[in-house]
């Protein structure tokens, strides 16, 4: 199968996914988004909807055709056996994985996180049944001794695991990450609003939703959670709530300061990474400030989102869950890492 043919399997799975998306598929989505469910309580239906609408989006024809085209369009010199193991924090997190390894022209063994076994199986379904071709390039697996190079995303932890038993062979190991968000007290309650996108997409388990804030010393934090009101519902998710209540607790026992908005806790912090439904604070003086203490983080952080995207490097807020084809995971090239294997 030839790249042309790769790439126009891709785009006709891109408007399977709009198609599934229209009110005339409703029964279908619907029936996905509870089987999802069943398998993973954090996956509901708007999340796993807000996925599928990424995905669609993602491929589209030209977008598609102008990133596949910045590399090698068939494997030097033969196609490998490419191990991925796919995180399974958000729906269809491991499926940008897949594509690249697909479109670059090589086999995929997949092993799935049991956390999204669902939504993984019936988009690689999907794309096979689209394209027979593809059925002879994708395996998921529980083992992937097989492979010839590797990608595997999951903690710090395990990312040792990984660099330690696949050291041997080409290897992309990602580690945890999360994203933050740049305030200066400007912003309009319509921008502020915006970012709750940021952070209440997916209950805040994926790596690109906002842990913590930046603001200028003395800024009106009531002012933002006035403006995040209308993702209370999120409230409305059991496991939300329980975690809501736990780590409410625990700032109360300790005495710590924090405001409360009712679904969301907001307390000053050196950490990056936030617990479900508390979102941390940090401040700073001066815009050098903020660049220094940005630079120190950087090897943790997914990406930034700020008003309008007007920081340097950042995402509109609202946009930190809507990548594009070569925002990667981590800042590493997976398509130049795929296109180098020989």
């Amino acid at each position: 199968m030839m790249h042309a043919d790769r790439l126009a399997a891709f785009v006709a799975l891109g408007q399977r996914l709009t198609a599934l998306l229209s009110p005339a598929q409703a029964d279908e989505l619907a029936d996905l988004c509870a089987r999802a469910r069943n398998n993973n309580p954090w996956f509901d239906a708007p999340n796993v909807r807000a996925a599928i609408e990424g995905i669609a989006q993602m491929l589209q024809q030209e977008p598609l055709r102008l990133w596949a085209g910045r590399y090698r369009p068939e494997p030097d010199p033969t196609p490998r056996l490419v191990g991925v193991v796919m995180a399974g924090n958000i729906p269809l997190v491991g499926f940008h994985d897949a594509l690249c390894v697909l479109l670059s022209g090589h086999q995929l063994l997949a092993k799935l996180s049991s956390d999204d076994t669902v939504l993984m199986r019936w988009i690689l379904n999907e794309l096979t049944t689209l394209e027979p071709r593809f059925a002879e390039a994708v395996q998921l697996v529980e083992r992937l001794n097989a492979a010839d190079a590797f990608i595997a995303t999951g903690s710090d932890n395990t990312a040792r695991y990984f660099e330690y038993y696949f050291s041997k062979k080409p290897h992309i190991i990602r580690r945890n990450r999360t994203s933050l968000a740049v305030l200066t007290g400007r912003e309009t309650p319509h921008e502020l609003g915006l970012l709750g996108e940021d952070i209440f997409r997916y209950y805040g388990l994926g790596c690109r939703n906002v842990s913590k804030v930046y603001a200028p010393v003395g800024y009106d934090f009531p002012l933002l959670l006035d403006a995040l009101q209308p993702w209370q519902h999120v409230l409305q998710h059991n496991r939300y709530q329980n975690n809501y209540d736990y780590n409410k607790s625990i700032l109360l026992v300790n005495a710590a300061p924090h405001l409360d908005s009712g679904f969301l806790l907001l307390t000053e912090s050196a950490r990056l990474v936030s617990p479900i439904s508390v979102l941390h604070f940090g401040t700073y003086a001066t815009e050098v400030d903020l660049v220094d203490q940005l630079t120190d983080v950087a090897a943790q952080t997914q990406c930034i989102v700020s008003g309008g995207g007007q920081y340097a490097g950042s995402f509109a807020f609202g946009q930190a869950q809507h990548p594009g084809l070569a925002d990667y995971a981590d800042g590493i090239d997976t398509m130049a890492f795929l296109a180098d294997l020989g």
